[in-house]
């Protein structure tokens, strides 16, 4: 049997014009739905500071960039701490991350998260899970740590996989007496996140911060003055 296009000619015209259009439409919708997610991709802030990287994971705008999504890292994890990034997550979609106060990284002598990693994202030689470089670890609630308050807590310094040299506890005399003050030395912390999850409060007052805002650099604070 003919089709209808064949019986009647002048039924081709309007079908190619249909067809078109369809093509078109579609075409539209990917072009806008592409642009709509650079744009989206582009006014994300920054990274929160709750987001933790793996161990070995390279500087954030070199993990970004080598980083390929491929979720092999989260696959190897044998505690199922890591992550995979969503849109409603402050990281970059796909990239993989912790947070501390949900399940702290369990410090792998093997590393085996590092070791799956194809592109170097996660540094393929960090051989000593010591040497990972999370975040650091900072007393941000002195007003709320319970070892301020004259209390024996030290919860934090108890649980940390590397007790008496990440964390520490020093005397400080005030009126309260001699005190016991949970001390991080960020040469040793790996920004593992024991202290954090264990805390006892209901907002910790010891934090793993990426090392760029949980520490401080030297050098002269020239931000806001005037130029000369």
């Amino acid at each position: 049997m003919r089709n209808k296009t064949e019986l009647n000619p002048d039924n081709a015209e309007p079908e190619r014009r249909t067809a078109f259009k369809q093509i078109f439409r579609r075409f539209g919708v990917a072009v806008v739905g592409t642009l709509a997610g650079h744009a989206m991709l582009r006014s994300r802030p920054a990274i929160s500071a709750e987001i933790i990287r793996p161990p070995g994971a390279l500087p954030e705008p070199a993990f970004d960039s080598t980083c390929i999504r491929c979720g092999l890292c989260v696959e190897d994890c044998p505690y199922d701490i890591l992550k995979l990034a969503s849109w409603t997550d402050d990281a970059p979609v796909g990239t993989p991350f912790f947070v501390a106060r949900e399940d702290p990284c369990r410090m792998c002598p093997d590393i085996p998260c590092a070791r799956a990693c194809p592109t170097g994202a996660l540094d393929p030689l960090l051989t000593d899970i010591r040497k990972a470089d999370m975040g650091v670890a900072v007393l941000v609630g002195h007003e709320t740590c319970l070892n301020y308050k004259g209390m024996s807590c030290s919860i934090c310094w108890r649980v940390c996989p590397i007790r008496d040299e990440a964390i520490t506890l020093e005397p400080m005399q005030n009126t309260k007496g001699i005190l016991q003050i949970p001390t991080v030395h960020s040469d040793k912390c790996t920004g593992c996140g024991t202290c954090e999850k264990h805390c006892v409060l209901s907002e910790t007052a010891i934090r793993v911060l990426p090392r760029k805002l949980g520490l401080g650099r030297p050098g002269r604070n020239t931000a806001g003055r005037d130029k000369v």
